[in-house]
């Protein structure tokens, strides 16, 4: 596989990450430059790994992963997309958008980076039957989903102003969005492919 088709796999795996960064950035109160980065790290590490995962599984396990991946994305998408729904209610009307939190707990990003991830592990999968360096593959993948994340969070602090109290109801709604988008491409490849 050839440097730009390389680039290409990692901004398409990355995209997942950015939407769901900016609904994370969107929920903060004007979150810093290094919570942006922080979330990049975050999801650029475990957009790394989960390639590198999927290669070493292999042929073995390739059916079991590529069967059940969208699934699990989809649901952990789904759960914390309605914690933040939920959330966003039980906050008092008076209270003001400034009392929403600057800073996520690291296990909700680690499960947000892991959920939009499944997909580059059954990517790792299938780059097991090619002639790559999967080192180099899985390097590019999170360089990029760290850029993409970083960015995505940064847009998102200028979104969550604009939103006010409903940013966190917003970010919610695009996790979900984004799990029924894994469901529904699935699949939609499964359908075509019976």
């Amino acid at each position: 596989m050839n440097l730009y088709a390389t680039l290409i796999l990692a901004l398409a795996l990355s995209m997942d990450a950015f939407a769901a960064a900016v609904s994370k950035g969107a929920a903060l109160h004007r979150p810093h430059f290094s919570e942006a980065i922080r979330t990049g790290i975050i999801f650029g590490l475990v957009e790394a790994c989960t390639p590198l995962i999927g290669w070493s599984l292999g042929l073995y396990a390739s059916q079991y992963i590529m069967e059940w991946d969208h699934w699990i994305a989809f649901f952990l998408l789904l759960i914390l997309g309605c914690r933040m729904i939920i959330d966003s209610f039980k906050r008092e009307p008076e209270t003001s958008y400034q009392a929403t939190p600057q800073r996520h707990s690291s296990a909700a990003l680690v499960l947000t980076a892991i959920a939009t991830s499944l997909d580059a592990m059954a990517i790792g999968v299938g780059l097991a039957f090619l002639q790559v360096d999967i080192l180099h593959t899985a390097m590019t993948i999170g360089l990029m989903t760290m850029i993409m994340a970083t960015l995505g969070m940064l847009i998102g602090r200028y979104i969550g102003p604009l939103l006010g109290k409903k940013a966190e109801l917003v970010g919610g709604l695009i996790l979900i969005a984004i799990g029924f988008n894994i469901l529904f491409e699935h699949l939609k490849l499964f359908w075509y492919v019976d």
